[in-house]
């Protein structure tokens, strides 16, 4: 079976249209064109503001216009991630899919059905002429991934609508109703080139396998990091005047590391009792992360030396402070039970050429908890002779318990599915926060199919969830409260 063959045919077609158009986050040109060129097809009032955002609005199906007009968001850039043997250009090529059960997955990267599904859907309301619903405004924002910048460009007065649906959380049976803040954390410093001695060999250290995920919404789940797992391997060469070349781990901030690889000269005199040293701790991370993370690779494989190596003194501060700085769950949340409320991933270490980069995303769904972590890793930092960089900045969303919209998805929910949804509060970062704070009165849920894996090349969403997702979509635009 083919994926646009899959029920509701119609929301499986656009996801395979959109699919097919490269739309990594920072470089979402050619999906914005797609999207404008698909308003403007079905006649609609379509435009983009300033920031690249798209705005496509649709009036209201007949005996609907006294309803209030709802607003219908996704993001249409997607993380771009695979597996090291994939060989795939997100800048140019279409992901390619494949039905695996009752799953959609994609070959070898990550799919996209973050957020591509809540697009999708969306896209399939606007080209409907048979679907009941209120006037929509459809709001498609970009760089949601790796900085919010096209929520944080929405201006104030650009949107009509009364009511925000936000199609972009991961299970099927739960109601969204706030989430985590951010702040991108950067440390950097400059490092003193050695030459190398001629008795050194040289050595190449990899870990991998790893499942990596969500930095927000897997960070309590116990997977190993890439970054913090090579430091530990790395402090073990410190007796042994072991020198780094070269190091990369991670990659973007809201992906929890699955790969490093580093480089590194040692005495030849050195190399066997480091191997055995290597060995034991290889075993025992190994042992560690067997539940977790059963396909995790920890290698020791020989290289060709380096002729110039980091110097000893910067060396041992990089290893130390990666070694101090926290990773993972910071807090639970006192006010929901088992959300976590303030973490931190390191997602990318690079030392190359003389320059060390070290960049985390810290979370938390309390302001002063988020600015006091990240206080925290500014201090560890810095003892470790780095500049540090607070950027990236955004709000949490805070939850409405007496939403009007809330009420009448859960009732609807209920309805239907014959069973209470969980409304929730999630660590990850949604755009409605953002979206508040220049359109304050707006009421704001946020709901979608089940999703695995977002993040990470393992990324799956859910053939049947996403049927469920569809019919409670067309109910809750039946439902939409009058003015």
């Amino acid at each position: 079976m083919k994926i646009d063959q899959l029920e509701p045919k119609t929301v499986w077609n656009n996801f395979s249209r959109l699919n097919a158009v490269p739309r990594p986050s920072k470089k979402e040109e050619q999906v914005i064109a797609f999207m404008l060129d698909f308003g403007k097809g079905l006649g609609l009032e379509t435009f983009s503001d300033e920031t690249g955002n798209v705005i496509i609005r649709k009036p209201a199906t007949s005996g609907m216009e006294d309803r209030k007009m709802v607003i219908l968001q996704s993001h249409l850039d997607m993380v771009h991630q695979k597996n090291t043997d994939t060989k795939f250009d997100f800048d140019n090529e279409g992901i390619e899919m494949y039905i695996d059960g009752d799953w959609v997955r994609a070959k070898g990267t990550t799919l996209g059905a973050d957020n591509g599904m809540g697009v999708a859907a969306i896209m399939t309301i606007l080209e409907s002429e048979s679907i009941k619903h209120p006037a929509i405004e459809a709001l498609f924002t970009i760089d949601e991934e790796t900085g919010m910048t096209g929520a944080f460009g929405l201006e104030g007065g650009v949107l009509k609508g009364d009511i925000l649906l936000n199609l972009d959380t991961e299970e099927d049976d739960e109601i969204d109703i706030g989430c985590a803040g951010g702040i991108d954390v950067t440390a950097t410093r400059r490092y003193h080139l050695k030459r190398a001695t001629h008795s050194d060999i040289g050595l190449q250290i990899t870990v991998n396998g790893l499942n990596g995920g969500h930095s927000g919404m897997d960070i309590h789940r116990g997977l190993g990091n890439a970054n913090k797992i090579m430091n530990r391997l790395l402090y073990l060469g410190l007796p042994y005047h072991m020198r780094i070349s070269s190091l990369e781990g991670g990659g973007l901030r809201n992906a929890i590391p699955r790969e490093s690889i580093s480089h590194i000269n040692l005495g030849k005199n050195h190399e066997a009792a480091f191997r055995n040293e290597f060995t034991a701790l290889s075993e025992a991370i190994l042992n560690e992360f067997k539940i977790q993370e059963p396909n995790l690779k920890i290698s020791l494989e020989k290289a060709k030396p380096a002729k110039l190596v980091m110097g000893l003194g910067a060396q041992g501060k990089l290893i130390k402070t990666i070694y101090g700085a926290l990773n993972g769950v910071y807090a639970m949340s006192a006010a929901i039970d088992d959300l976590v409320e303030t973490s931190n991933n390191i997602a990318r270490v690079q030392v190359k050429d003389g320059q060390i980069k070290i960049g985390c995303l810290t979370r938390s769904s309390v302001e002063s908890a988020k600015m006091d972590l990240a206080h925290a890793l500014r201090s560890v930092f810095e003892l470790g002779g780095f500049e540090v960089d607070f950027k990236g900045e955004y709000p949490g969303w805070n939850p409405n318990p007496d939403s009007e919209i809330l009420k009448v998805v859960v009732e609807k929910y209920k309805e239907l599915f014959v069973e209470e949804p969980k409304v929730v509060a999630c660590h990850a970062g949604l755009e409605c926060g953002i979206l508040g704070q220049n359109y304050p009165e707006m009421d704001m849920v946020s709901f979608g199919p089940t999703i695995k894996g977002a993040h990470s090349p393992d990324e799956r969403v859910n053939v049947t969830s996403v049927q469920k997702f569809w019919k409670f979509l067309l109910e809750i635009l039946e439902a939409i409260p009058k003015k």
